[in-house]
């Protein structure tokens, strides 16, 4: 591999990384396109390096938001079985439907999501109970307060990931997209807390897929572990970053986010992309 593509690899990887841990996004829907366009790579081959960047990036990023409590466990592990259901069946859905159909769809959801993140305050409930199953407590270093809230409308966030694991396998585009609004408005976990849970469940979700792609021999190894070099150096920048903004302007930055992923979701649907 030449040194100027191993390094394009490496950058690809750390800004993916980066952008992955500070929204919880994964960093997919750079991957893929970038992968694509610029080191011409065929779709399988790209989801298949995107799919170990994503994952480098999940192993940098938890370590970190496990340690300072911002990643929550129990939730992400409760989330992400609704959210393998959802990806189940949404294979099985996929062949139904147009692709364009989905991905429309998908962007619908995501600009909805957006809208309400700007115009809806945060809402985060204190707990009653702090030993509670559902009570929580992580420091913000932004302002250095201790942080406790209760989750609300598990049932409800519990369906809502099904559905986001369906749009996930349908369309290629990384479940957090709504993963992290669902945690954030529907359930009141607050968004350091739902970006950063979002980041641990993402890798588990990537895992499965990465290994299946290298059983199939469709892995490029080289471009992988470059990726993932890049991907996990990015991540722990990210966390630093993260950790450090204020939570107004995540939500702010992440709604920003979902309106690009929008658009180049939409003109992929075009064929511009």
């Amino acid at each position: 591999m030449e040194l100027l593509i191993l390094l394009g690899l490496v950058a690809l990887g750390a800004g993916a990384g980066i952008m992955g841990s500070l929204f919880g996004l994964g960093g997919g829907v750079i991957f893929v396109p970038v992968l694509m366009l610029a080191f011409g790579m065929a779709p399988a081959e790209a989801a298949a390096v995107s799919l170990v960047g994503i994952v480098a990036g999940s192993v940098g990023a938890s370590s970190i938001f496990v340690e300072k409590g911002l990643a929550n466990v129990r939730l992400g592990l409760l989330l992400e079985v609704t959210t393998t259901v959802g990806a189940i069946a949404g294979a099985m859905i996929a062949g139904l439907l147009e692709d364009w159909i989905l991905s429309i769809l998908f962007c619908c959801v995501m600009i909805y999501s957006a809208f309400r993140m700007i115009v809806s305050p945060e809402k985060v409930i204190e707990p009653k109970d702090t030993d509670g199953r559902m009570s929580f407590t992580y420091r913000d270093e932004a302002n250095g307060d201790d942080i406790s809230y209760e989750v609300q409308n598990v049932g409800k966030g519990g369906l809502a990931c099904v559905f986001a694991g369906m749009m996930s396998s349908m369309t290629g585009v990384g479940g957090g997209a709504i993963k992290v609004p669902v945690m954030n408005l529907i359930m009141h976990v607050p968004m350091k807390a739902a970006s950063s849970t979002s980041s641990y469940m993402i890798g588990i979700t990537a895992f499965s897929g990465a290994v299946t792609y290298f059983f199939s021999g469709q892995l490029d190894l080289p471009f992988a572990g470059a990726v993932a070099i890049g991907a996990f150096i990015g991540a722990l920048a990210g966390t630093y970053l993260a950790r450090k903004m204020n939570t107004k302007h995540l939500r702010r930055y992440f709604s920003v986010v979902l309106f690009i992923m929008s658009a180049l979701v939409l003109l992929r649907v075009g064929g511009i992309l």
